[in-house]
């Protein structure tokens, strides 16, 4: 897991929109949409001639 349930739990008490739980699908999804996120960067930094991703490759 890349992501940290505890921290995603933080963020939806800070939003104050009232919510608390999180499913167990919703971390898998979760997960895998920040992998996907992660390898688009680094294809984009190495087309740039970078070994090293940056925020502007998000």
């Amino acid at each position: 897991m890349i992501t940290v349930r505890t921290q995603v739990k933080e963020i939806l008490k800070e939003s104050e929109l009232g919510l608390d739980n999180i499913s167990a699908d919703f971390m898998d999804r979760l997960d895998e949409k920040v992998k996907e996120i992660i390898i688009k960067a680094a294809k984009r930094a190495k087309e740039n001639n970078r070994k090293t991703v940056m925020g502007r490759d998000v």
